[in-house]
């Protein structure tokens, strides 16, 4: 029985190469469609926790995986000789850019070699990781070729872009429309219908390059339109008027508006990373992307602009930010996730410490700020929100607009809120304590 025919009839062994946010949630959709599948991962913890039942993230339900994990359908693994037992191979591994923001395809590059040294001919290897077009071609094709067997020959690659939204009460892993590619016509049936048991809609595109080009231009758009938006918000702060009333007021159009909004910075494994891939990828050709950099300038920027935005409150009530006790809400990339990765409270926390401000946070779903590949920021655990702490501090900064807070208790008995999120927006006294930035 060949490949296609075993995926069809749901016969076909699915490898899932890194079981985090991306991996983990695909790999379940597999279990749930009746795929016998293997999780690999260099974490043993994670191994050791998946294979008890036990969930790591918080927005997938741990009943969920230890459903998964009884189903006898599931099993994970930190041993990598097993990718010969699979049919199809799902990497899913970072893609995070260097301190000069060139891209860091140490992982893909890794695990393409540890691939190598395991494959077997009639595999299907599919990379998910955001990355510049021509990575599966030119970089992961020809690793896994030093295993000796040929590409679009003995074993096939595709490209598919990951589209998790974790914490996205509309859209989960099966009902968002999954972008397939692939520079063989074999493989790419391959991939279609292998993501077509999985996904309510595949949308098959010509080639890897297209695919990995479209998540790219996917997170230009949005950090392209973002730096706008807080382009709109510095020069509306500067006028004295309220930027969200405008955003609020804008939306009402039916056509040719969509609203974004601005922030304290750029988070998240996606939209402050991908779009430098493609800048550097454009300098092979001798392009230039200048939207893309001047929207990275802006967004880079909004860190300082809101701890400008806190020294001018802490001025106004005869304080400095030298000496002065803040507390930062939130440490996730966005509201209601546990994923730190790229917060921009890190880079405020920096910030602020370098200025001589004492800087606690508190983000309840974020216990401890684990240690971050770019950033030198103190070993620091979340502070409880008490009346009694609150009050201990000369400002709250609001990074993260959790659901969980409750804004009418915090305004209360904070002596002074930095709004960076509109979270104060229904806080209807004490209105002289909040400062939007």
């Amino acid at each position: 029985m060949d490949l296609l025919q075993k995926i069809e009839n749901k016969e076909a062994v699915i490898g899932v190469v890194g079981l985090g946010y991306v991996g983990l949630p695909l790999l379940m959709e597999f279990v749930d469609q009746g795929f016998k599948t293997i999780g690999f991962d260099i974490d043993p913890q994670k191994v050791e926790k998946l294979n008890a039942g036990k969930s790591y993230i918080k927005h997938i339900d741990e009943a969920r995986v230890k459903k998964v994990r009884d189903s006898n359908l599931f099993e994970a693994t930190t041993d990598f000789s097993r990718i010969k037992e699979v049919d199809a191979i799902l990497i899913c591994v970072p893609t995070p850019l260097t301190k000069h923001r060139e891209p860091d395809l140490s992982y893909i590059t890794g695990t393409g070699e540890t691939l190598a040294q395991h494959i077997r001919a009639g595999q299907l290897i599919v990379l998910e990781s955001s990355t510049f077009p021509g990575t599966t071609e030119e970089v992961l094709k020809p690793l896994l070729e030093k295993s000796g067997l040929k590409g679009d020959r003995d074993f096939w690659v595709a490209f598919s872009p990951e589209r998790e939204d974790p914490a996205n009460p509309k859209f989960n892993t099966r009902t968002i429309p999954k972008v397939v590619g692939a520079n063989n016509e074999y493989a790419r049936k391959l991939v279609s219908t292998l993501y077509d048991q999985v996904i309510v809609k595949t949308v098959p595109v010509s080639s890897t390059q297209a695919a990995e080009a479209t998540k790219l231009l996917e997170n230009i758009f949005r950090s392209v339109n973002i730096a706008l938006v807080n382009e709109m918000k510095m020069i509306l702060d500067r006028m004295g008027i309220d930027v969200w009333e405008v955003i609020e007021a804008a939306s009402t159009k039916p056509f040719g508006f969509m609203p974004f909004y601005p922030g304290p910075g750029l988070g998240g494994h996606c939209i402050p990373i991908d779009p430098f891939y493609l800048t550097w990828k454009a300098r092979e050709y001798e392009m230039n992307t200048r939207f893309i950099e001047l929207a990275g300038e802006v967004n880079t920027f909004m860190p300082y602009y809101v701890v400008n935005r806190v020294t001018e409150a802490l001025n106004d009530r005869a304080k400095s930010v030298k000496g002065s006790k803040i507390l930062i809400l939130g440490a996730a990339y966005k509201k209601d996730v546990d994923d730190p990765r790229e917060s921009p409270t890190f880079k405020l926390i920096e910030i602020l410490e370098a200025k001589g401000a004492i800087v606690d946070y508190n983000d309840p779903l974020i216990p401890v700020l684990p240690k971050m590949r770019m950033y030198h920021v103190d070993h620091k655990e979340s502070v409880d929100l008490t009346p009694e702490n609150l009050k201990k501090y000369d400002l709250v900064l609001i990074s993260t607009d959790h659901s969980i807070y409750d804004w009418d208790f915090i305004v209360e008995n904070a002596q002074l809120v930095v709004d960076t999120r509109n979270a104060t927006k229904n806080v209807l006294e004490h209105r002289d304590k909040i400062v939007k930035a």
